[in-house]
C-alpha cells in the first residue's frame, strides 16, 4: 500500500530536481536567463505550495488512495506538456501542472502511515518516505543526465509521462486507505479515523496555527530543504563546473551526493530521535551543522575537493533533521488533523525553494558581468556569493526558530482541540 504511493513520490522528486541536469538544454530551447531559468523550475513550487493545504484538507476527509491515483494521472499528462511545449509559456504550464499533481504525494504518503504503521513507526515512515524521494532525485542526476545526452530531453519527459501513467492504475487498482478494508486492524485512532468535514477541516487549518509548534515549524523546515534543492536541484552544477572547473557529470555527482547523503540520514535521524524520545535537540543540532556547512561553502572558494565532498555530505547528513518536522508537528496538534497539518509543514518546506530558485537566479543576473558561454550565462564567484546568501539567511533563521520550539519528548502533547 505504502510502497506504491512511494513509487509516486518517488517520480515526483525526480520531476523536482530534473531541471538541474538539464540547464544548458532548457535555456538554449527557451532561451532563458538566470531569473527566467529559475523560474520555470520553481513553477514546479508554485503551485505545490499551494496545494499542500488543500491536499492535507483532502487527505483528511477523501482519503489518500483517491488522491495519490489522480495526482499521477494529471502529473502524466503536465509532464505530456512540458515535453512537447513549443515555447516557454507552455513549458512553464506543464511544470505548473508536475508540481500540483505530485503534491498530493507526501502528504497522502504521512496519511497511509497513521493507519498502516504502528505510531512509533511515523518517524522512521516519515524519513523512509524521504528516502525513497531522493532515490528520485540521484535518478534526475547523473542517470538523466546520460538519458538527456542520448535521447534528449524531450524524449525521456515523454517516457516519464508513460511511465506516470502505469504508476496510476496500479495506485488505483491496489492502495487501500486503511488496513480494514483488507480485513487486518488499522493502527489509526479514533480521532484520526473520523472524517472531518471540508468547511471543518477548513476551519482545522486555522486551528493549526494556533498551536506554538506548528506555527514554527511552518517556517522552520523550508531554511534545511530550500538551500539543498536550489543548490543540487538548479545552480549547483553551473556553480562547481565554473569555479571548480568540474565536467558537467562530475558536477551532477556531487549534486547526487548531497542528496544521498540527505536521503540516507532521514531514516537514521529519525529513527534515533524515536528510540531518544526526543525531537528538539536532534533538530538543533541538524540544523546548526547546515548553517555551518553552507557558510563554508559559500565564503570558503576553491576548496580542495576532497574537502568539498566531505563538507557536501556533511550538509546533506545534517538537513534529514527536517524529516522530524512532521512527526514533531504531528505530536502537537489533535490526532484527528494529522493530514491538514502534515499539508501544512509541507506547504513550508516547498517555500524553501519555491522562493530561493528563482531569488538566487535574480541576484545573479543583477550581477552577471555580461560574460556568455555558447548561448548560456556565466556567472562569477561573488555573483554566486550574493545569491548563496539568500539560502544562508534562511538557513539561520531556521536554526533561531528550531531553539524556541518545545520539546514533545515523542508524546501526542495535544489530544483535542
Amino acid at each position: 500500500m505504502w510502497g506504491l504511493g512511494a513509487v509516486f513520490y518517488l517520480i515526483g522528486f525526480y520531476q523536482r530536481v530534473a531541471p538541474a541536469v538539464m540547464t544548458e538544454e532548457l535555456t538554449a530551447a527557451f532561451g532563458l536567463s538566470g531569473a527566467t531559468l529559475g523560474n520555470l523550475s520553481a513553477f514546479y513550487f508554485y503551485s505545490y505550495v499551494a496545494m499542500q493545504i488543500p491536499t492535507g484538507i483532502l487527505a483528511d476527509s477523501w482519503g489518500p488512495r483517491r488522491l495519490l491515483a489522480g495526482g499521477s494521472l494529471i502529473a502524466g499528462l503536465g509532464t505530456l506538456v512540458f515535453a512537447l511545449a513549443p515555447t516557454l509559456l507552455w513549458a512553464n504550464l506543464g511544470r505548473f501542472v508536475i508540481g500540483g499533481s505530485v503534491a498530493v504525494a507526501f502528504v497522502g504518503l504521512l496519511k497511509l502511515a497513521t493507519h498502516w504503521f504502528a505510531p512509533r513507526q511515523f518517524a522512521l515512515a516519515s524519513g523512509l518516505a524521504l528516502l525513497v524521494g531522493i532515490i528520485g532525485a540521484v535518478f534526475a542526476g547523473v542517470p538523466l543526465q546520460l538519458l538527456v545526452e542520448a535521447y534528449g530531453w524531450r524524449g525521456v519527459m515523454v517516457a516519464s509521462a508513460v511511465v506516470l501513467f502505469l504508476v496510476a492504475l496500479m495506485i488505483w487498482a491496489l492502495v487501500r486507505d486503511d488496513p480494514q478494508e483488507r480485513g487486518y486492524i488499522s493502527y489509526a485512532s479514533l480521532e484520526t479515523s473520523r472524517t472531518p468535514s471540508f468547511a471543518g477541516a477548513l476551519r482545522g487549518v486555522l486551528a493549526v496555527f494556533s498551536y506554538h509548534n506548528p506555527r514554527l515549524l511552518f517556517f522552520i523546515p523550508g531554511g534545511i530543504v530550500g538551500p539543498v534543492l536550489t543548490f543540487a536541484g538548479l545552480w549547483g552544477v553551473p556553480f562547481l563546473t565554473t569555479h571548480y572547473n568540474l565536467s558537467n557529470t562530475h558536477a551532477a555527482a556531487l549534486c547526487t551526493t548531497l542528496l544521498a547523503s540527505w536521503a540516507v540520514s532521514g531514516p537514521i535521524l529519525g529513527a534515533w530521535s524515536d528510540r531518544m524520545e526526543r525531537r528538539k535537540l536532534i533538530y538543533v543540532l541538524g540544523s546548526g551543522l547546515t548553517l555551518l556547512g553552507w557558510s563554508g561553502l559559500i565564503f570558503l572558494p576553491q576548496l580542495p575537493l576532497p574537502v568539498l565532498t566531505l563538507l557536501i555530505i556533511i550538509i546533506g547528513a545534517a538537513s534529514g533533521c527536517m524529516v522530524l518536522s512532521f512527526a514533531y508537528s504531528k505530536e502537537s496538534i489533535p490526532p484527528y488533523l494529522a493530514g491538514t497539518v502534515s499539508g501544512m509543514i509541507n506547504t513550508g518546506v516547498m517555500l524553501g525553494p519555491m522562493l530561493l530558485q528563482p531569488g538566487v537566479g535574480w541576484m545573479l543576473d543583477g550581477q552577471w558581468q555580461g560574460q556568455m558561454l555558447d548561448g548560456v550565462r556565466i556567472y562569477g564567484l561573488s555573483a554566486y556569493q550574493a545569491g548563496f546568501s539568500l539560502m544562508l539567511a534562511w538557513a539561520g533563521l531556521a536554526f533561531v526558530l528550531v531553539l524556541l520550539t518545545q520539546e514533545t519528548n515523542c508524546q501526542q502533547v495535544v489530544t483535542e482541540i
